[in-house]
Formats: structure tokens, C-alpha cells, sequence
């Protein structure tokens, strides 16, 4: 069994005891949160998708930790011009562990 969920703006396919890096989160680790903008939801007979989210289906998981990704580099330049601007970016996440689907 597996659900297509939306969180953050991205899409993820998630099963029971996966785990997913999402935008962050306003939780505490530890903690559960509840994903209720499932956009399908397949078992073994079939899938439902939603228009656009199916109704009465959420995925529950528990906060494992925060942090932040690696760093990128975001270098600005234009030629001849002596104009450089050099920044850097890590995007924060929060890791969850994915504990339970109902559709």
C-alpha cells in the first residue's frame, strides 16, 4: 500500500516505515504530524486518486530530526562588467518517518 502525498509544494510516494526528507516543519522532534492532502492512495485491488486530494485519507508520521542540506553556492555574474556576487544557501529540512496510511 502506498499514498502520493503533498506537502511543502512537492509530491512525494510514501509507504508505511519510509523515510522522507520534506520542507520544514513547525513541529517538535518527536512529535506526529498528519498529512491530509493525499492525492491517491493505492492497496492491493487498485488506486484512488483524489480531485485533487481524496477524502477521509491521511498519512500520519512521527518528526525524527531537523537540520539543513548541504550548501550551494548561488554565483551571480556579468561579463566585463566586474560585477560577482558570491552566496551561499543550506535549505532546512525535517526527516520523517512515515507510520501509517488510512484511506
Amino acid at each position: 500500500m502506498f499514498a502520493i502525498i503533498e506537502t511543502g509544494g512537492k509530491q512525494y510516494k510514501v509507504q508505511q516505515g519510509d523515510v522522507i526528507y520534506i520542507e520544514k516543519l513547525n513541529a517538535n522532534e518527536g512529535e506526529s504530524v498528519t498529512f491530509d492532502r493525499v492525492l491517491a492512495v493505492s492497496n492491493g485491488e487498485g488506486l484512488v486518486t483524489g480531485t485533487p486530494v481524496v477524502s477521509g485519507a491521511t498519512v500520519s508520521g512521527k518528526v525524527e530530526k531537523h537540520g539543513k542540506g548541504q550548501k550551494i553556492i548561488v554565483y551571480k555574474y556579468k561579463a566585463k562588467k566586474n560585477y560577482r556576487r558570491k552566496q551561499g544557501h543550506r535549505q532546512p529540512y525535517t526527516k520523517v518517518t512515515i507510520e501509517s496510511i488510512q484511506a
